[in-house]
């Protein structure tokens, strides 16, 4: 079975060659490659452009649609009945597509798998470990952000699926969270949350205060139209953690947010990260290196 594998981008010059060459050094190989350019006025594109290999297309359109628009055009886009979703400053382990087909494989009434992630920095030093504590999640956990929630980027998912779910494109953020939600309120979120950090989530700088702030009022908003129990509690709750970074970003310690988020990592996992990292660095690309 084959996989469609999906970038957005947007001036991603400084991680998007690491980001395809960790698609191109997958155990999995019958995929295709989807770069779509969301208006970058650096090098990303030309970058795009340079890889030589058949599996790969490039779109662009110079235009900034956002990314919202530009996940809905890939579901047209994809020849495959599966879509992969990565970002374009981020990782993932050579073994994710092989080991998220795996659970398609022995669980045909699926719809989506994710899987925990490695918190990395710039320059690739891994920072943490967010894993799920179940294999499953509903609507009430959702909206009770139970375990380390449903990573965005590390989606893999059937093509029907996103047909009969679309991105809210009038969204500026939290759009992955809030189709978690309206396709779980409508029981159409048969999700498998895989444990094994199969997907490296660069974060250093991403983890900001105006980001979360933006978060949580995107949250609030859901909480009011999707919440049948605990709604106060939940908006409340949300609003407490809008006082607090509001305060932590007035004495400068939104770092805090960050180291929060992760679990600490043991030299087992630390191991197995570098190995898969070596693998990455290792991996030729078509037109950029052969």
């Amino acid at each position: 079975m084959y996989i469609t594998i999906a970038i957005p981008f947007y001036n991603a010059e400084d991680y998007l060659l690491e980001a395809i060459r960790s698609v191109f050094a997958q155990t999995y190989k019958e995929w295709e490659l989807i770069l779509i350019d969301d208006g970058s006025t650096d090098n990303s594109l030309k970058i795009a452009n340079s890889i030589k290999d058949a599996r790969v297309s490039v779109y662009s359109d110079g235009k900034n649609k956002r990314l919202a628009v530009r996940l809905n055009e890939v579901t047209k886009l994809a020849q495959y009945d599966f879509i992969a979703r990565m970002d374009a400053d981020d990782l993932m382990s050579p073994f994710r597509l092989e080991k998220q087909m795996e659970i398609f494989k022995a669980n045909e009434d699926l719809d989506l798998v994710t899987c925990g992630n490695f918190s990395i920095s710039n320059d690739t030093e891994i920072m943490g470990v967010r894993h799920h504590l179940s294999t499953s999640i509903d609507l009430a956990g959702l909206l009770n952000k139970k375990g380390s929630g449903v990573l965005h980027a590390a989606i893999l998912a059937r093509k029907k699926w996103f047909e009969r779910n679309t991105y809210n494109v009038n969204l500026k953020t939290a759009q992955d969270y809030e189709l978690w939600v309206r396709s779980a309120a409508k029981n159409d979120f048969k999700v498998f949350l895989m444990a094994e950090p199969l997907y490296y989530y660069r974060e250093e700088g991403n983890v900001t205060s105006e980001k979360l702030l933006r978060a949580y009022k995107s949250e609030r908003i859901l909480f009011r139209k999707y919440a049948t129990y605990n709604k106060f509690k939940l908006i409340n709750k949300s609003i407490l953690k809008t006082v607090i970074v509001r305060f932590l970003a007035v004495i400068n310690k939104t770092d805090v947010l960050l180291r929060s988020r992760n679990n600490v990592i043991n030299d087992k996992s630390k191991g197995i990260y570098k190995k898969d990292l070596e693998i990455i660095k290792n991996t030729l690309i078509p037109g950029i290196d052969l």
